[in-house]
């Protein structure tokens, strides 16, 4: 054991010292390498970026995983009283423990504007909506949990919304009316941004503060009856689906209509990142070939100027295996050096703020760290494609005789 131990640490030892000697040859045959291993890493490194913008998007509109869906109606149609829905809705949540869920209302408020009243689309929410899909905001803050203590409500307003104002300070506290039997006067707290193709204002106000500005008819008629939502973790979701569903059931009667559904990215059966993943190892794969053969073609050219050196170590004793290990770990020891270098340059690449913001397009909040497995796999591939490119050159050098060094 004590032997094998000192062979291979020998053979990386004259690995390193013919590295050293040949170090000119050495770094041209192996910048091809280094760029390789750099390229796979690069890729691999902002694919977690480009994935992590898809799953935030994904989270803006459905929820995060995983975001469960609540839905109740009574069988013939008629709205369930709101403060026996609310009851149960507290219940379930102190029950099992959820600490992030939220009403969901969606209204239309007037709103008065210097060119006149306009319908706005107003959403009724719970505080932790914002964190359960990662409303980002442009200027100000979401709510916060006192809110909903304020005299004059709180609102947060769309981009469009805040263009339509003349975009005031938020810090000089803008209000703004919204119309109704008692007209109410908002407090502007907030702005979001919208997607390009939104071009209609809207706003957000705490679910409460919602029902309390609506007209009696509007509350009678159940137009404002909340969804409900939940976001618990991804490997209970399927029992609290069905467990909610059950107390609900039975809590309200057989007849009542009670409906619990995922709602998130990961309801979908396929992987929604198979096409990206792929993708990006297609051309992880396609760099890391090109890389290879590269260096096999530069081995096998040097290799002819090292006969002679080749021939005299055979002539003095090296056998065939010690001259194939050689051959092997000079290879792949500096495929290895070369891969370190590619993957620092990696790094630098995938954390430089201006790559994250070209690659992630704004819509990136939480930045992955540059991955574990992506330095794991530049290294690995390095490995590989040392062993590869040293074995060719290794069978021809292992074929070396005396005889071959006097000739050249």
């Amino acid at each position: 054991m004590n032997r094998m131990i000192s062979n291979v640490v020998g053979s990386f030892v004259e690995a390193w010292q013919e590295l050293r000697i040949h170090k000119t040859r050495v770094m041209l045959s192996l910048i091809g390498v280094a760029v390789a291993v750099c390229a796979i890493t690069t890729v691999v490194g902002l694919g977690a970026v480009a994935q992590q913008s898809i799953v935030e998007q994904n989270e803006r509109s459905g929820g995060r995983s995983a975001t469960l869906s609540l839905y109740v109606s009574a069988a013939d149609g008629t709205p369930i009283d709101a403060d026996v829905m609310q009851e149960l809705w507290t219940t379930e949540l102190q029950r099992y423990g959820i600490d992030y869920a939220s009403r969901v209302i969606y209204s239309t408020k007037n709103v008065q504007f210097t060119d006149g009243a306009v319908p706005v689309q107003a959403i009724g929410i719970d505080q932790p909506y914002g964190t359960m899909h990662r409303v980002k905001m442009s200027e100000g803050a979401w709510f916060a949990p006192d809110d909903a203590e304020r005299l004059a409500p709180a609102v947060l307003v769309s981009e469009i919304f805040y263009d339509r104002i003349g975009r005031p300070d938020l810090a000089t506290h803008p209000t703004t009316t919204l119309l109704g039997a008692t007209p109410v006067t908002a407090v502007i707290t907030g702005v979001y941004p919208v997607a390009t193709w939104e071009t209609e204002p809207a706003m957000y106000l705490l679910a409460d503060t919602l029902t309390a500005m609506s007209s009696p008819d509007e509350i009678a008629s159940g137009a404002l009856n909340p969804n409900y939502e939940l976001w618990v973790p991804p490997e209970v979701s399927d029992d609290i689906m069905s467990a909610v569903q059950r107390d609900l059931t039975a809590a309200l009667g057989a007849g009542t209509q009670v409906s619990v559904n995922r709602q998130d990215y990961g309801a979908y059966g396929d992987d929604p990142f198979a096409s990206i993943k792929l993708l990006v190892g297609g051309v992880a794969v396609l760099v890391l070939l090109l890389g290879a053969l590269g260096l096999v073609n530069i081995a096998l050219v040097t290799l002819k100027q090292r006969i002679r050196e080749i021939g005299v170590r055979r002539s003095f004793g090296a056998t065939a295996g010690r001259v194939f290990f050689s051959v092997m770990m000079e290879s792949i020891v500096a495929t290895l050096v070369a891969g370190v270098v590619g993957v620092i340059g990696a790094v630098l690449i995938v954390t430089n703020p201006a790559v994250q913001g070209f690659i992630a397009q704004g819509s990136v909040t939480d930045f992955p760290p540059f991955p574990v497995e992506a330095a794991l796999l530049g290294l690995a591939c390095a490995t590989v494609v040392g062993a590869l490119a040293g074995l060719l050159p290794a069978l021809v050098a292992v074929r070396v005789k005396v005889i071959d060094a006097i000739r050249y």
